[in-house]
């Protein structure tokens, strides 16, 4: 007799034995047991979790002879056919190889014919998603209104790929990814019927390994039985599969918890060296932070996995002493690596730089943590006297993941000191102006504007202090510039002017910039000359003495008002230093 693999082997046959979709089970046995069946179904989920495997039941229980609670019996010729796959009112179409219109139209021709024995004919079409459009738009109108004796069950992968017109004529039922404790202890089951001696590590590793798969689960162990016989250990799952083992995971992520940059990359030198898969050790170091995050925030989640006992304490040990937002930043680096190793020439060093980064996150300190120590800083300042509660310092290694103590009520934070004056203010003498003073220094708060809004940088040479309060500080524009105010007055030119006077008067004042009723005449005194100013000793037409300069400095205000030009400095934030005709 041939060898029948165990994925075959073990399919179940029952509604009770499938395996980890209890909410699609219980839903179709009580619309058979209420005879409320629905003339076309659609199952959805990822491989090898029970699709066809449910169709089948589904067909068997509608066309059992005996019909025992919904549930089909096994032992009536139609379920012995069904089983065997030769009966002749289920039929299974594979929608890959079958997907054009022809064979639509084939099946929409046959459905009018009644069934040869059961009470239903039933169409069984696996990854649906598969047909052509032309396909699909046949069959609509006999999926709306079948015959009363035909029933639909149709299987994908692949949703999205199945128009909506199908998916509203359908009854959808989504399959669930199978839990690694589910698969462990069905293969558990299988192994013991088998007569395999296997160890629990060895279950766990296989269970990891299908990603949910029940079948690919089945698969694996029968290959690693061929491989090592009725004995095996985590070991042989490990070198057939290309897998980790669990105490090398566990050390990788301990060191990057705590910090250990060394560690990690000797770990990932040796994984790679005996050939692991590194895309794959990604997936599972993501796999073991986010079991750590949902122990962070909510353990009973990760309690219903089914995680081993041991696994789920070392996991409490850890999440103990560790910060939930660090957790979150390690995450996100993993994410972030897993996209790049898809394209990268060199996994390892992806990897490696990600779990680095991962590390970094646990010791280096967040925003957060400086906020609190700067305000820690600043009451200790204001308060010799105050001492602060003792509290974990977040950038040290977590290494003995050990509970945070509880720390003492913080007292009331004190009064916060009088604000500081800048270092830059020029405090005036006794008697001294402040208009004066202003003046003497404009150079400095021309200088500083300048650099603070590089746009004004060509107009604020034009303006003068004009007068002063005890919080507003009014600063005027010459007529003859007037059409520069309107820079002048952005908020932020406002904003440096009122930072640059600030630290010559050595107190905050409010800035109003507007413009001057007569032209100032005359050079304001300051520390240096105006830049562009003209020198003296020039006469102007019929012998009259000139301002110095004048006629330089009026021509180039007068190419300053240009277009072109003006929009040339402000572009380059330039100003005009020669004219050449």
């Amino acid at each position: 007799m041939a060898y029948e693999v165990l994925a075959r082997k073990w399919r179940p046959q029952q509604f009770e034995a499938v395996v980890g979709q209890d909410h699609v089970i219980r839903t179709l046995r009580n619309a058979m047991e209420t005879n409320r069946v629905a003339h076309a179904y659609l199952f959805v989920g990822p491989r090898g979790v029970g699709k066809t495997s449910i169709a089948r039941i589904m067909a068997k229980a509608l066309n059992c002879q005996t019909n025992r609670d919904g549930s089909p019996c096994d032992t009536c010729a139609s379920c012995r056919e069904i089983s065997a796959g030769n009966n002749l009112d289920v039929l299974e179409i594979d929608g890959a190889s079958n997907n054009g219109v022809d064979q639509i139209r084939d099946l929409r021709d046959n459905v009018k014919f009644l069934p040869a024995r059961g009470p239903f004919k039933i169409y069984i079409i696996d990854e649906v998603h598969m047909l052509s459009i032309g396909a699909f738009n046949a069959l609509l109108k006999t999926l709306e209104e079948p015959p009363p004796h035909v029933k639909f069950i149709f299987a994908t992968t692949e949703p999205q790929k199945v128009p909506a017109t199908i998916l509203s004529r359908c009854q959808r039922f989504d399959l669930r990814r199978i839990s690694t404790g589910d698969i462990a202890a069905h293969l558990a089951k299988i192994a013991k019927a088998e007569e395999i001696d296997i160890d629990d590590d060895a279950l766990f590793a296989l269970a990891r390994g299908a990603e949910g798969g029940l079948r690919d689960a089945e698969s694996a162990l029968d290959q690693v039985t061929a491989f090592r016989g009725k004995k095996i250990v985590e070991d042989d799952v490990l070198q057939v599969f290309g897998l980790v083992s669990r105490q090398h995971l566990e050390g990788l992520c301990d060191a990057v918890l705590r910090g250990g940059i060394p560690d990690i990359l000797r770990i990932v030198a040796e994984l790679d060296a005996a050939g692991k898969d590194l895309s794959r050790l990604a997936a599972e170091v993501l796999d073991y932070f986010r079991n750590l995050l949902v122990m962070a925030y909510a353990p009973e989640v990760l309690t219903r996995q089914e995680v081993p006992e041991q696994q789920l304490k070392l996991y409490q040990d850890q999440v103990a002493g560790l910060d939930a937002g660090r957790l979150m930043r390690m995450v996100d680096q993993i994410i972030h690596a897993q996209g790049q190793l898809k394209f990268a020439i060199s996994r390892r060093i992806v990897l490696e730089m990600a779990l680095i980064r991962a590390a970094r996150c646990a010791s280096v300190l967040t925003l957060d943590e400086a906020i609190a120590e700067l305000k820690q800083v600043a009451a200790e300042d204001a308060d010799p006297t105050y001492k602060p509660p003792a509290v974990t310092m977040a950038r040290e290694a977590p290494a003995p993941y050990r509970a945070p103590e509880k720390t003492a009520a913080r007292p009331s934070p004190p009064p916060e000191p009088p604000q500081k004056k800048s270092r830059d203010a020029v405090t005036p003498a006794a008697g001294e102006d402040e208009i004066a003073l202003l003046a003497n220094h404009w150079s400095h708060v021309c200088a500083k504007v300048a650099a603070m809004a590089p746009l004004a940088r060509s107009y604020v040479r034009d303006t003068r202090p004009h007068a002063i309060t005890e919080i507003t500080c009014v600063i005027g524009c010459d007529p003859e510039f007037s059409s520069h105010l309107p820079y002048l007055q952005h908020p932020k030119c406002v904003m440096a002017f009122q930072h640059a006077i600030a630290d010559v008067l050595g107190r905050k004042v409010t800035v109003h910039l507007q413009e001057l009723e007569q032209p100032q005449t005359g050079r304001m005194p300051s520390d240096n000359p105006v830049p562009n100013e003209p020198e003296a000793g020039e006469t102007g037409a019929e012998g009259r003495p000139l301002p110095p300069g004048a006629e330089a400095l009026a021509l180039k205000r007068k190419w300053a008002e240009e277009p072109a030009v003006k929009r040339t400095m402000e572009m380059f934030n330039g100003l005009i230093s020669d004219i050449r005709t």
